[in-house]
């Protein structure tokens, strides 16, 4: 026997080797292949599940933060709107030193206003809500001061010139 015919009996056996393999292993490779379609099917299931699951909490997220925001806006011009009246009553207060003590100069009852201003926000921008109340009932002793001096002084029933109670707590602060 040649070399050739020796290769070509080789190439046969282990074709034929290969051959009876597949035969004998045809059923469990079968069953390997439907092992694999299932378990593709399983997690491509599984997929769709959790990207249907994942669009609905992206969904309850997405209304939760628009309900949030919608309501932090909503706080936002509540705030804004308060601030504003704020202001026009340390207004009034200024307009009401002024009218009080005619002969006040101008530069004092803008101070009176500044004090008020410092007070209203340092209470604005506390962020502890004991401390924001605490600045409060500061601005409020205050600005309580300011009207009964003016009162006081309108009503003739204080002889000072200078609206004093106000004056000693700036001061004092």
């Amino acid at each position: 026997m040649t070399i050739v015919n020796k290769i070509i009996k080789l190439f046969h056996s282990v074709k034929d080797e290969n051959l009876k393999w597949q035969l004998a292993n045809q059923g469990d490779q079968t069953k390997l292949k439907h092992t694999r379609v299932l378990a593709e099917k399983a997690l491509e299931a599984e997929l769709k599940k959790k990207s249907v699951q994942l669009e609905h909490d992206i969904s309850l997220l997405k209304t939760k933060h628009d309900a949030e925001l919608s309501m932090f806006k909503t706080k936002c011009k509540q705030d804004v709107k308060d601030y504003k009246q704020y202001l026009a009553a340390l207004d009034q207060l200024k307009s009401s030193i002024q009218a009080s003590y005619t002969h006040l100069p101008e530069a004092v009852a803008f101070t009176i206003h500044h004090h008020a201003k410092y007070l209203l926000n340092k209470m604005w921008e506390e962020e502890d809500f004991e401390q924001k109340m605490q600045h409060e009932m500061q601005l409020i002793r205050f600005m309580t001061a300011v009207h009964e001096d003016a009162r006081l002084h309108l009503e003739g029933e204080t002889t000072e010139n200078l609206p004093e109670r106000t004056l000693n707590l700036i001061q004092r602060q």
